[in-house]
C-alpha cells in the first residue's frame, strides 16, 4: 500500500495567503494542515508517501523532511495545475503496481481508515476501491452517489446542478493495482479534462466499489478561510489529530 497526497493547485480560495505559501502548509490551531493529512495515512499504516505540491514544494520538503523513521517520502512538482490526470501522472513512478490511497490535502476528517487499508492490503484478489462519503449540506459541490431502491452504489454524477442525492465522495479514495489501466483508459475515451469520478464510475460499473462511511464523523474541506477556521476549532477541541499514531485509543503503534 502507498499513498499518494495531492497538494497541487493555486490556492485560490484562500488568497492572498497562498500568494507565500501552500495552502497546507497554513495553521490549523497548532499544526500546519499538511499535519492532519499525514496523521490519517500514517495511522493507517502506510510508510510510502508521495506528495505532489506546487511552486511551495520545496516549502512542504522543508517542513515534512524525511519522514517518519522507516518511511519513505517522494515529492514531486507540479508546475501548474493541468488537471487531475497530469498531476496522478506526476506521482505514477512512484506508485504504479501498488494499491494505493489517494489523498486531497484539503480534507480532514475524523474517519480512521486503518481497518479498510489493512483489508486492502490483505486481499488476495484485486478489491476494487473504497470511496470515502458523506451527507452534506450542498453535494453540488463534490462527486454525488446515486443509489438504487436498496442503497446499493450504481453510479457517481460529477458535481450535478440537481443532485440525485446529497452523499458526497470526494477527496479521499483506496484504489487497487488496475487504478492506473482505468485512468488510461478513461482519458484514451474522454481526453485529459477528467475528474477522479469518471474513474470511480468504472468501478462502480465493474460491482467493484465500495463506500467508507462512519456515523457521527467530521469531515471538512479546508479550502476557505471559514472552514479553515471552523478545523481549527474542532482540531482545539480534540477531536482531529495530527498524530501518527492514534492517541484518543492509547494506540502508540503505526
Amino acid at each position: 500500500m502507498k499513498a499518494i497526497l495531492v497538494a497541487g493547485g493555486h490556492g485560490s480560495r484562500l488568497l492572498p495567503y497562498t500568494r507565500y505559501t501552500h495552502k497546507t502548509l497554513l495553521p490549523l490551531y497548532k499544526r500546519p494542515v499538511i499535519d492532519y493529512a499525514l496523521g490519517t495515512i500514517r495511522r493507517a499504516g502506510i510508510t510510502d508517501i508521495t506528495i505532489i505540491g506546487n511552486q511551495f514544494i520545496g516549502q512542504i520538503a522543508q517542513h515534512v523532511g524525511t519522514g517518519l523513521p522507516g518511511e519513505t517520502i517522494h515529492y514531486v512538482i507540479e508546475e501548474e495545475p493541468l488537471g487531475v490526470h497530469h498531476a496522478l501522472n506526476l506521482a505514477r513512478p512512484h506508485a504504479e503496481g501498488s494499491r494505493i490511497l489517494l489523498y486531497f490535502s484539503d480534507n480532514i476528517t475524523t474517519i480512521e481508515l486503518t481497518d479498510a487499508v489493512r483489508e486492502f492490503r490483505e486481499s488476495n484478489d484485486e478489491p476494487g476501491c473504497a470511496l470515502v462519503g458523506r451527507d452534506v449540506e450542498d453535494p453540488e459541490r463534490f462527486g454525488v452517489a446515486v443509489f438504487d431502491e436498496n442503497r446499493k452504489l450504481v453510479d457517481i454524477v460529477e458535481k450535478p446542478k440537481d443532485p440525485p442525492s446529497s452523499f458526497a465522495i470526494g477527496g479521499i479514495y483506496l484504489f487497487d493495482e488496475t487504478f492506473w489501466d482505468r485512468l488510461d483508459s478513461v482519458v484514451a475515451m474522454k481526453g485529459k479534462a477528467i475528474s477522479i469520478s469518471d474513474v470511480n464510475r468504472t468501478y462502480v460499473r465493474d460491482s467493484k466499489a465500495s463506500i467508507i462511511e462512519a456515523e457521527n464523523s467530521l469531515w471538512i474541506d479546508c479550502g476557505t478561510p471559514d472552514s479553515l477556521f471552523e478545523a481549527s476549532v474542532i482540531a482545539e477541541e480534540g477531536k482531529i489529530s495530527p498524530e501518527p499514531c492514534n492517541y484518543r485509543d492509547g494506540d502508540s503503534t503505526n
